[in-house]
């Protein structure tokens, strides 16, 4: 197997989940690290990640198969800029950032155009840092490749080799198609996220009733909004025209469906809210992506100390790998008060089963 040598700028959730999924499954390459924190860099030499931290003006960067861009992407820009006299004919640079145009452009500026394949792992966390890296954060996650026309096939098939060896699911998109893909599924939901947070906000009540009751539907469509404002801030002038772009489009289709709602259309509304679901759940039956069908059931439980333990104790002596387990603290759209999640239909069933036969009420079987 041939040993890579890769360099890391940058060395947050993203980056750091990269390199250490890169040193288990090349445990022979060499990797040079540097971040913005010193700290940080020394911590995954210590954690046996990399094998050395260095400054930017490294001459190492010069040596290294690729370089991965792992700061935000104005800094992306900027430390590109900062090496850019230091890289190998043959050196591959690559980045994590979710907007590709900007570094392409900055890629063109400096005439490094047969050396840039952008990168986008489309994992993440709520946690931030390269202290809660993990190399199973990119497993089965969509990792978009985006190459110039300049560079070589050899080039593409090889790193989308290592992407698809570190557990990700590689996919080769042009630049500006990726940029208004990700607009679509992954920055617009970010705009309207925190549009109907701060709807909310302005139409509560002086005594927060809004804020108090907010659960089920209006929870699992605004977690998004507790991610970074600089973050959100940067994508989307770094993204302006395709959020803008489709932006307009989702108030126009908003627009519709309110005069629906005025006229009491029913027939209308119903085929907005089956389409809308027949097309979501066309997701979860795709073969393949990080969206997938769960095993799930919900079983009421007494609210005394130990029930949780011996739901737990009843299914381990069946020998049924439980996948995830948690309290529904509202039961605004779902029944039962704790939620089991199982890896396969067979142990679902065999749950169901066994807890009825126990005296438990099961409400529900498959999540989608």
């Amino acid at each position: 197997m041939r040993i890579f040598k890769f360099g890391f700028i940058g060395l947050g959730l993203i980056g750091g989940s990269i390199a250490r999924a890169l040193r288990e499954q090349y445990p022979d390459c060499y990797i040079y690290v540097t971040a913005r924190s010193k700290e940080t860099a020394e911590a995954a030499v210590f954690d046996k990640v990399a094998n050395e931290a260095v400054t930017m003006d490294h001459s190492c960067f010069s040596e290294c198969d690729y370089i991965f861009l792992c700061a935000p992407v104005a800094t992306n820009n900027d430390n590109l800029r900062h090496i850019a006299e230091n890289i190998g004919p043959d050196t591959i640079i690559t980045d994590v950032g979710s907007v590709k145009q900007p570094i392409l452009d900055t890629i063109t500026e400096l005439g490094l155009t047969h050396n840039f394949i952008g990168g986008h792992p489309m994992a993440g966390s709520e946690r931030i840092g390269y202290k809660n890296s993990n190399p199973s954060l990119l497993e089965n996650a969509f990792y978009i490749l985006a190459p110039t026309d300049d560079v070589s096939t050899e080039k593409v098939d090889e790193l989308t080799s290592i992407v698809r060896t570190i557990g990700a699911l590689p996919i080769v998109l042009e630049a500006s198609l990726h940029d208004y893909v990700t607009g679509a599924i992954s920055h617009l939901p970010h705009v309207i996220s925190a549009a109907l947070v701060n709807l909310v906000k302005n139409e509560d009540t002086d005594e927060g009733i809004m804020k108090l009751v907010a659960a089920g539907g209006f929870k699992d469509i605004t977690r998004i909004s507790s991610s970074s404002p600089d973050m959100w801030q940067q994508i989307c002038l770094t993204n302006k025209e395709n959020v803008s772009t489709l932006l307009e489009h989702y108030i126009k289709a908003l627009n519709i469906i309110h005069e629906k709602i005025e006229s009491s259309d029913s027939e209308s509304l119903y085929d907005f809210f089956n389409s809308a679901r027949t097309y979501r759940e066309s997701f979860i039956d795709s073969n393949s992506g990080p969206i997938k069908k769960e095993y799930v059931l919900t079983v009421d439980i007494a609210d005394e100390p130990g029930s949780i333990a011996k739901i737990a104790a009843l299914l381990s002596k069946h020998e049924i790998n439980i996948k995830n387990i948690g309290i529904n603290h509202n039961r605004e759209f779902a029944e039962g008060a704790l939620r089991i999640e199982f890896y396969v239909k067979e142990d679902t069933d065999k749950a169901i089963r066994i807890m009825i036969q126990n005296g438990y009420s099961i409400h529900s079987k498959e999540d989608k």
